[in-house]
């Protein structure tokens, strides 16, 4: 086999297991839906809860790239602390070496066949469920069928002097094994097909037992860095997080490689016994590598939240996005103190939605990107607030409640749907001044002018609308309506203006379009801060 034909095979064939991988890792996403991140967000209140759920997700998503980001967000989101995340990550770690066990199954002759299988449940059923299982299906069979060929791309190098070379190198100092590991994982964004590749390469005996268990552990070291990008521009939370992973995989590495010695006798002694294939030999090591890494470190997951959170100091999350205030056991001994909590609560959404509608003024004005990302974690953190305290109230209403009590429940209620309504309508401009962006939409000057001086008062508005429910002011709740009333008037105005622009053309069709949108989203935003400081005044 030439050069060119090893290259093709060998390209060709990881190409198709990375589809394959992404392919099956997004159909059982697509089937678990939303629960695997209930499931992580429910089942990890303490490490060791955490390092289980991190192993049952990671087998039921087959990447531990995608646990991993997941559990990012989530800390980035306030749903999970440190520890917990720790915890997850651990697990992960041991979760995704089911994938190598998969491929240690020789199966590969009947690759095709499961890839017909999955075809046809994705273009021959029109049911949703299917098409889902069928994406799994094909991605399963897309994975060993790219092991095959990556497998005949790489056979002809255990008859290569210049590779040989290298794995004699990898054999005499295990740290160049680590580091072509960690690099490859590093380039592929998948230990799994790094590992996947490795058990090829020890099937073709292109690489000895000696020579492969180090790059086994840079593989580990380099599905590290997934995390590490997932943590760039997040929170303080994020960024521990994620530097909790490359420690406990760095650590777990020095250890193993101390041990290397009896722990590659221990392997090839394990292989001779139960008469092991060499891709079963590799799943083997993989596992038993870190479950040993596991059981090492788990009893101090609260040592390295300590350590990381004092290599990254700062505030753990920028949002809170969970409820701080909603204490369960008043709702049945004091329902009014209750509805205390509730409100204080609503304030807290209510300071979100400001502090939103003003991250998306900056995004309007100089188009950053960090002030979208902002704005939509608001709205996130918006619309989550909105259904625990829609809940909470919910479960006050049971109570017996006073005529005044009642009052400020139905109150509360209807505030939350204003707040939340306001999250939408902010998020609406973001995405029009997305849209404008993508489409290189250009907005006349004095368009701009006539947006800021809007958006200004929208924002005075609902700063009057935030600070008469806190405060129980009345005149703020009058100065609210007043502003109301000229943002109407404005919005009627600067229709006008637009459509002398559009008549003079000094605007363009789609710039008036995003205009007049982002216009009639301030308005609603408006009608929703008057009712705000309506109800202040009808509860007075």
């Amino acid at each position: 086999m030439d050069l060119q034909e090893l290259l093709f095979m060998f390209f060709g064939g990881l190409g198709i297991f990375l589809f394959g991988l992404k392919y099956m890792s997004d159909g059982l996403t697509k089937i678990a839906g939303d629960r695997l991140r209930e499931l992580l967000d429910r089942f990890t209140s303490n490490p060791i809860k955490g390092v289980i759920t991190g192993i049952a997700v990671t087998v039921l998503l087959q990447s531990s790239s995608s646990t991993t980001v997941l559990t990012v967000g989530l800390v980035n989101a306030g749903f999970m602390t440190l520890r917990q995340a720790i915890g997850v990550i651990m697990g992960a770690n041991v979760g995704t070496t089911a994938t190598a066990f998969i491929i240690g199954i020789d199966i590969t002759e009947y690759a095709l066949p499961i890839i017909f299988i999955g075809t046809f449940l994705i273009f021959f059923f029109k049911n949703r469920k299917a098409n889902n299982y069928g994406q799994v299906i094909f991605g399963f069979g897309a994975l060993f069928l790219g092991l095959s060929v990556m497998g005949n791309g790489v056979s002809p190098l255990a008859d290569s002097p210049v590779f040989e070379e290298l794995t004699i190198g990898m054999s005499d100092n295990p740290l160049l094994g680590v580091i072509i590991g960690g690099a490859f994982t590093v380039i592929v964004q998948s230990s799994t097909a790094a590992i996947g590749l490795l058990q090829q390469l020890y099937d073709a005996n292109a690489i000895g037992l000696t020579a492969a268990l180090p790059v086994l552990f840079g593989d580990n070291i380099g599905t590290t860095i997934t995390a590490v990008l997932a943590s760039i521009g997040a929170s303080v939370a994020a960024k521990r997080t994620a530097l909790s992973h490359v420690i406990f995989n760095l650590v777990g590495a020095v250890i193993i490689l101390i041990f290397l010695q009896p722990f590659t006798a221990f392997m090839a002694m394990i292989e001779d016994i139960f008469n092991l294939g060499p891709p079963m030999t590799i799943a083997v090591a993989h596992g038993a590598f870190n479950v040993a890494n596991l059981l090492i470190q788990v009893s101090f997951i609260g040592a390295l939240a300590t350590i990381v959170t004092k290599l990254i100091p700062g505030k753990d999350t920028e949002i809170d996005y969970k409820a701080k205030h909603l204490d369960p056991s008043f709702i049945q001994r004091a329902p009014a103190i209750a509805l205390g909590q509730a409100r204080a609560e609503v304030l807290r959404m209510a300071d979100y939605a400001q502090q939103g509608l003003h991250e998306v003024n900056k995004y309007i004005k100089h188009h950053q990107r960090k002030n979208a990302e902002m704005a939509g974690r608001y709205e996130e953190a918006i619309n989550n607030l909105d259904h625990e305290i829609t809940n909470y109230l919910m479960q006050i209403s049971n109570r017996s409640l006073s005529t005044e009590n009642s009052y400020v429940h139905t109150m509360l209620l209807d505030t939350i749907r204003d707040i939340e309504r306001i999250g939408d309508h902010f998020e609406n401009i973001m995405e029009l001044v997305d849209f404008q962006m993508r489409n290189k939409v250009n907005i006349s000057a004095e368009a701009k002018e006539d947006l800021d001086e809007m958006v200004s008062l929208t924002l005075h508005t609902l700063q009057d609308a935030i600070y008469a429910l806190e405060h129980h002011d009345l005149e703020a709740a009058k100065a609210t309506e007043k502003q109301e009333e000229e943002i109407d008037r404005m919005e009627r105005k600067l229709r006008r203006k637009h459509i002398d622009r559009m008549n003079d053309g000094r605007c363009s069709g789609s710039a008036g379009v995003i205009f007049v949108d982002i216009v009639s989203n301030l308005e609603r935003i408006g009608d929703h801060s008057v009712n705000i400081a309506q109800a202040v005044l009808n509860e007075q």
